[in-house]
């Protein structure tokens, strides 16, 4: 994911992405304790697009609380 995609998603997308990023990245995480992961920079990709998400979210907030 881009800092455009997140750009021009709404609150309510931008939250449920959060929610499923952060279940896919328990899951990868849990994966790597188990067993060996196909693609571990999967989990840094992952970590990366929340943390876009929630700078889009507080940045959001910042102009709605600036106004």
């Amino acid at each position: 994911m881009k800092a455009t995609d997140a750009h021009k998603m709404s609150n309510d997308e931008l939250r449920e992405e959060v929610g499923r990023l952060r279940k896919q990245l328990f899951e990868l995480r849990s994966q790597a304790v188990t067993e060996k992961l196909e693609n571990p920079r999967m989990i840094q990709n992952i970590r990366r697009d929340v943390a876009r998400i929630l700078t889009e979210q507080h940045h959001r907030q910042i102009r709605s609380d600036g106004s």
